[in-house]
């Protein structure tokens, strides 16, 4: 019986994008309350107001790295699901799992922000980009295998899926090795790794197709 249970159970596409959107748009929300005004009792000038503003410069730049991040991995999964026939017990859970990486965000954005010249912060920050990514691999390996993939989707489209998430991991592997030379250097980079990821530009020379 509980086979045949698991056999039937968490098929519905409709409702698991549904609950991602909804924990998507918490984490981004959330991301911005770490962004606190300056105390309004300690400025007296325009150059205090400005001093105070420059100050929050780098939790500024963490929070834009954070949306971006997390703006990247809802393509990723939203892309997924437009290639999936249907769900199933197992897909779910790596999704659920891969959810879960997405609510810690907001957390290690705030450890990255208040500790950015720390290397421990960066390595807890990339760990939880890493984490994402293997997760949504993992699906789309299983999907495949499972046979959960639309019939029609070319073999190029499939390999382009698996590819990208390769690329981009091991680009954000390599920031996070940089932090070896400092991590100013490592967020630097990850954040071009980002930024192209969002912005996707079109190379000269770079084919059309996916």
């Amino acid at each position: 019986m509980a086979t045949l249970y698991n056999r039937i159970a968490n098929q519905s596409l409709e409702r698991l994008a549904a609950l991602s959107d909804g924990i998507f748009a918490v984490a981004m929300t959330l991301l911005v309350l770490d962004l606190h005004l300056p105390a309004s009792e300690a400025i007296h000038s325009e150059h205090g107001l400005q001093a105070a503003l420059w100050t929050l410069a780098p939790q500024v730049l963490v929070y834009l790295m954070s949306f971006m991040t997390l703006g990247i991995f809802w393509n990723g999964q939203q892309t997924q699901f437009h290639f999936f026939e249907r769900s199933d017990r197992d897909l779910s859970w790596l999704h659920l799992g891969f959810l879960f990486t997405i609510t810690v965000m907001p957390f290690t954005t705030q450890l990255l922000a208040h500790f950015l010249a720390y290397r421990t912060a960066l390595v807890v920050y990339w760990f939880n980009i890493l984490l994402p990514g293997l997760l949504l691999y993992a699906s789309w390996r299983y999907a495949t295998r499972a046979g959960l993939l639309k019939a029609e989707i070319p073999l190029e489209i499939r390999r382009a899926v698996r590819r990208r998430v390769v690329v981009a991991q091991s680009l954000y592997a390599l920031g996070a090795l940089l932090c070896v030379l400092g991590t100013r250097w490592s967020i630097g980079f990850i954040l071009l790794v980002q930024l192209n990821y969002a912005v996707a530009p079109r190379l000269p020379g770079r084919s059309k197709k996916v």
